[in-house]
């Protein structure tokens, strides 16, 4: 007979939350030093990007394999894109009135939209989705800041904010947790 404990964690399980922790603790230390701030921040833009946009799209596919084939910093790219798919959620509905405006009610880009939807590639983008359309174009418009600002608090963060932070109660308290704990001895281990 089997009894269900909670203390008991499946394989699975722990190989995902390993999985998190190794890109996290790899995104912290390329913040601390490492990769040029340019390349941080063009890993989080691309994250950013895909992180807005509902996922199964060709643009999306498109832009992780540029990840994949570029030097941009691949914990980056995935962090982002975690943290954003959360902020894209909240911002759906905005994204579908955008998108719907855009696809319905402007008669100047009709032709355009139906020109696209009968070409042979351009649904494979899914640009008829209101959804789509409106986190897609919100995206391209924030990119350009995105990276700027990015780049820009990464270079704080490495100049100012990272031994100020590391000092920080918060942070030794982190530190001193069994999770954290409990990571340092699996990181350590062979799967």
């Amino acid at each position: 007979m089997f009894v269900y404990s909670p203390h008991v964690t499946s394989p699975v399980h722990k190989e995902a939350s390993v999985l998190w922790f190794k890109f996290l603790s790899k995104f912290i230390k390329v913040l601390r030093a490492g990769e040029s701030p340019s390349l941080i921040a063009g890993g989080l833009t691309l994250g950013f990007v895909v992180g807005l946009t509902p996922f199964w799209t060709l643009q999306n596919v498109l832009l992780l394999l540029a990840a994949i084939l570029t030097t941009v910093n691949l914990a980056a790219v995935f962090f982002s894109i975690f943290v954003f798919s959360f902020v894209a959620y909240l911002f759906d509905p905005l994204f579908h009135a955008l998108g719907y405006v855009l696809l319905a009610q402007v008669e100047a880009l009709r032709g355009l939209w139906t020109t696209l939807y009968n070409s042979p590639i351009a649904p494979f983008t899914r640009f008829n989705n209101t959804v789509v359309m409106g986190s897609l174009l919100t995206a391209l418009l924030l990119a350009v800041p995105f990276y700027l600002g990015s780049k820009k608090a990464i270079v704080a963060y490495r100049q100012k904010w990272g031994a100020k932070l590391e000092n920080s109660k918060v942070v030794k308290a982190i530190k001193g947790s069994t999770v954290v704990k409990w990571y340092l001895k699996i990181r350590d281990l062979e799967f």
